[in-house]
């Protein structure tokens, strides 16, 4: 029951918080994909740190498996892959931040009186996707990674 407390904390301070309300009703199309992209520079920063933690805990644990135990968890061969699939990682952030705006558009034409609301719900909800899907990584290779140095200590 706590988690589920700080969950709604979280998502009730998140959307009302200056990134992710709109004080203003848009009136047309121009407007609401200005609104989305005043707002694309804040989100890669926030999802790009999510992603820094991310490669640092996965880094972490596969020089730890490395030097500690002669693993072969590593990096991928050539890292360039590593790279290469950051990179897209990125840009496919970016196409689906795009489509928050596109939806925008066709439910302003479908539930005009709900557009303002859908934008506002739609950006919190996809930020905080976005941060989860990004750390994931770090969860499953930073829980396994300390699963493996408790197994082979204990």
């Amino acid at each position: 029951m706590f988690a589920r407390e700080k969950v709604r904390d979280l998502f009730a301070r998140l959307s009302t918080s200056a990134l992710c309300r709109r004080d203003v009703p848009i009136e047309n199309a121009k407007d609401a994909i200005g609104w989305w992209e005043t707002r694309r520079v804040p989100f890669n920063l926030i999802v790009g740190s999510a992603g820094i933690l991310t490669c640092i805990v996965v880094s972490v644990v596969a020089l730890g498996d490395y030097f500690l135990f002669d693993g072969e968890f590593g990096f991928p061969d050539p890292p360039l892959f590593a790279l290469v699939g950051i990179v897209l990682y990125g840009i496919l952030a970016n196409v689906c931040f795009s489509v928050g705006w596109l939806a925008e558009l066709i439910v302003r034409k479908i539930w005009p009186g709900e557009a303002d609301r859908f934008s506002t719900l739609s950006f919190s909800l996809g930020l905080i996707f976005s941060v989860l899907l990004t750390l994931t990584p770090a969860i499953v290779i930073g829980s396994a990674g300390m699963s493996a140095l408790i197994g082979d200590l204990f």
